[in-house]
């Protein structure tokens, strides 16, 4: 895995490095590249007060992939979202009364009940289901925060809406390496279709980005490999060992 700078010839690429930060939203049981992401940072931030998006290329908030013998599954959490279009992640509620907990651990039991690291993980992930969660953030940072832990890592999460942040864009980046005192901001791939970068770097910012290389590994349901699915695939898969091949230093959390 390469982190590549914005501008190679930069000089400020010859400073000494400080506080590499990155962030992001708190995706559902996101997938591997996320925790790539924060493994590769000095800090990570919960970007919490962005407006809560469904569908598209940011619909990752409250659903994620798991593999089937077809291809691959959704688990949706249901939100309320009528007549509110326009609220940030962290005032998302989830649905009172949807049996979405029940079916989303059928689905994970049917289709990952023989992985070989099954045990190790589902015990712990079925008692956070089963909790009272009303707050979708509340639920998301918690399987986060289980996801490091899993994976073999210790990171403290802090979200933005705590430190007071409210920018987007270019002003989010700087606004967040301002409020945490971080010299380099590590942004994943698609920042380079949005951020300025000249801007950034006026701000006194080394902006690097993310080159996240997908894992091949073997998976519960045979045929085709699927990639970009939720980390679980690859915890109920690959387990530690699988972790430490990515992460040298991974399995000091949970044993899988």
């Amino acid at each position: 895995m390469r982190l590549e700078y914005a501008r190679p010839g930069d000089a400020a690429r010859n400073r000494a490095p400080n506080v590499l930060l990155t962030a992001h939203q708190p995706n559902f049981l996101p997938y591997l590249g996320f925790f790539d992401k924060v493994f590769a940072a000095d800090r990570f931030l919960v970007v919490d007060h962005v407006q809560f998006v469904k569908r598209g290329p940011f619909g990752w908030i409250h659903r994620n992939k798991i593999r089937t013998p077809d291809g691959w599954q959704w688990l949706t959490i249901p939100v309320l979202t009528s007549g509110k279009y326009t609220q940030p992640i962290r005032e998302v509620a989830i649905a009172p009364h949807a049996p979405w907990r029940r079916k989303h651990l059928r689905s994970i039991e049917v289709q990952y009940g023989r992985a070989p690291h099954f045990r190790a993980v589902m015990d712990a992930l079925a008692a956070l289901y089963e909790r009272p969660w009303e707050r979708l953030i509340d639920f998301t940072e918690a399987l986060i925060s289980f996801g490091l832990c899993v994976l073999g890592r210790e990171v403290r999460l802090e979200r933005t809406s705590a430190l007071g942040i409210a920018e987007h864009g270019t002003d989010l980046i700087i606004a967040m390496c301002r409020a945490t005192g971080a010299d380099r901001y590590l942004s994943g791939v698609h920042g380079r279709d949005y951020l300025d970068t000249d801007r950034i770097e006026r701000a006194g910012i080394r902006l690097e980005f993310q080159d996240f290389q997908h894992p091949v590994y073997p998976q519960a349901q045979p045929g085709e490999f699927v990639p970009n699915l939720s980390w679980i695939d690859f915890a109920f898969c690959a387990g530690t060992a699988g972790a430490r091949a990515l992460w040298p230093g991974a399995g000091v959390g949970a044993r899988a």
